[in-house]
């Protein structure tokens, strides 16, 4: 059976991410000097205009107005005439503490009072495929390079004529689940209004999309769109309202598996809609690079202040090495999944989270939840002849 599967991304100019950047920075901020702080921010973004909201209980003395405007200079907007820029965006922010009732069940769980309790319910989702390096949907994992691409040659003034905003989406033609050919790649890009389209869809073409594409994926029938409105001049905030947490699936797995519905940045690890979904990635790569299962998707669920997950599903699509049945049952035998476990093995004390908020939260070797630990397989060998099987 033939069919086409599309996951997109966008690049960290996009009004949404600016957002999202906003958000972990401060709260990597406040973790950098006070790594139990207990942050929830949101962001959003207008012309001329950021307003930061949410819950933050924290020591640390944060300059939050120099934080907002560094980063927004450093996503690169710098420039007054495009409506958004670092120096004279106006700033609101509206923080208070995390309501007392939801902090005594996080602080003492009520399933294990010497513990930590979830910071809400919920369910996450954790995915990972063999189909690439990263463990990533093929789809997803080339619109993040295509996004990261044409980021880099907009900063390296390769393309001296781009601006920060942009989107790529890509299609690929998939038969019995193996993907076959690049079906359709869009590329729209914020430029300046002195450059000729014509010019533009060119250099896109052979400066951003050919040297990210896999060449033998790429045939006489794949289209490429670039820019297929035409013009793109009035872009990132002056164009288009941004809100924190607006771009779950492109900041997970391209819509090649479920999400819980719960964004992750501006909030700590005892958030379980942030340590549960990475903890969930975290087991599932951990399945799929151990070579127990070509595909795996795991669900962890909370209810608010309770310690200890509610369920555990683990799902191979068959691609399993044994019965879903028994790799979940020993997911939940050698995994600890309560929130304290999470934070520690993910590295959720440390202010590593702005690294994740453009291009995606996975796939990047360097972080905490994207390790693989080869004596899993050994240990999984292990509880096989223990259960008989």
């Amino acid at each position: 059976m033939k069919y086409l599967f599309t996951s997109e991304s966008v690049t960290k100019g996009h009004p949404d991410k600016v957002c999202d950047q906003i958000s972990d920075a401060i709260l990597d901020a406040c973790i950098a000097k006070d790594p139990f702080s207990r942050v929830a921010v949101e962001t959003t973004v207008r012309t001329d205009h950021v307003s930061v909201m949410g819950e933050l209980t924290t020591n640390a003395k944060v300059n939050y107005e120099k934080i907002i405007r560094d980063t927004i200079r450093a996503i690169g907007y710098t420039q007054s005439d495009i409506g958004f820029d670092a120096d004279s965006v106006q700033i609101e922010c509206h923080l208070h503490r995390q309501s007392e009732d939801i902090a005594m069940g996080v602080d003492n769980a009520y399933d294990n009072e010497n513990t930590l309790g979830a910071g809400d319910q919920g369910m996450m989702f954790g995915y990972a495929t063999e189909e690439t390096e990263s463990y990533l949907p093929l789809t997803l994992d080339l619109a993040n390079k295509l996004a990261l691409r044409l980021t880099e040659v907009r900063e390296q003034n390769v393309l001296d004529y781009l601006r920060p905003d942009g989107k790529t989406q890509v299609t690929v033609e998939y038969e019995d689940g193996v993907a076959k050919r690049i079906d359709t790649v869009v590329v729209s890009t914020q430029h300046k209004d002195t450059v000729n389209l014509q010019q533009l869809r060119a250099d896109i073409l052979y400066t951003v999309i050919m040297p990210v594409l896999p060449k033998d994926m790429v045939d006489d029938k794949t289209r490429f769109l670039i820019n297929p409105t035409g013009r793109f001049v009035v872009g990132g905030p002056a164009a288009d309202t941004g809100l924190t947490g607006r771009k779950i699936i492109a900041d997970t797995y391209g819509g090649a598996a479920p999400h819980g519905g719960g964004a992750f940045s501006g909030k700590d690890g005892t958030k379980v809609d942030r340590s549960g979904a990475y903890m969930a990635r975290y087991i599932a790569k951990n399945i799929v690079a151990n070579k127990l299962a070509k595909q795996c998707t795991v669900q962890l669920s909370y209810a608010i202040g309770v310690a200890q997950p509610v369920s555990v599903f683990v799902d191979t699509k068959g691609t399993g090495v044994t019965g879903d049945e028994l790799l979940c049952n020993w997911v939940k035998e050698t995994f600890d999944c309560t929130p304290q476990a999470m934070i520690r093995l993910c590295g959720l004390r440390q202010p590593i989270f702005h690294k994740t908020s453009a291009y995606g939260h996975y796939g990047k070797e360097e972080l905490p939840w994207e390790r693989v630990d080869a004596s899993l397989r050994k240990r999984f060998a292990e509880y096989c002849k223990k259960h008989n099987f």
